[in-house]
Parts: C-alpha cells; structure tokens; sequence
C-alpha cells in the first residue's frame, strides 16, 4: 500500500539520540551514518508501507545497515513511526518501550 505521508512520534527523536550516541561512542563519526541510515530507512515507507510483519501490534520494519527496527502503523494513508529501538534488546523491554506511544 502507499501512503501519502509519513508522521514522526516526538519519540523517535530520542530513539534516534540514542542510537547516535552509541555509536559515536564506538567510533567517531558512525553515529551520524547511523542518522542518515535510519531516515533513509524511514523515507522508504512511502513505497514499502503496510508490508512488513506485526510484532507487538505495530509493523516492524528492519534497518537495512543496523540491527534496529523501525515500528509504524498506518492510518489514513499515513505511516506513523513510534520508534526506532534495538533489535538487540530483550524483547519485554522493547514492548514496554512502546507501550503507551501508539
């Protein structure tokens, strides 16, 4: 399905914060590949929208160049992202991540 838009939760924000600054600690410099990674990622749901699997009732599209998810529903033609979170992480802490966002 395509949308005609695609929304932001204020979250993602901080999803993304977070994200930068783990791999800025890494190494210098990865952190703003990992943005730019994401938002490309995230642009890519005006074509791919409504695709991929459910995972703790919200779509969960993986990132292409890391190991984090991209969660999202669609509404109206819309793709909401509520988070941008860890595929790594345990699971329980991922579901109460997104509990209450969407």
């Amino acid at each position: 399905m395509k949308v005609k838009d695609v929304g932001i939760f204020n979250e993602v924000a901080d999803d993304f914060n977070d994200g930068r600054s783990f791999y800025d600690q890494k190494e210098r410099g990865v952190g703003e590949y990992f943005w730019d990674s994401l938002i490309a990622d995230i642009e890519s749901l005006f074509i791919y929208a409504g695709i991929h699997s459910k995972k703790f009732g919200l779509y969960r599209m993986p990132a292409k160049r890391f190991p984090y998810a991209i969660y999202y529903e669609v509404n109206d033609e819309i793709a909401y992202v509520i988070a941008v979170l860890p595929m790594r992480r345990d699971p329980a802490w991922i579901k109460n991540k997104l509990k209450g966002r969407s």
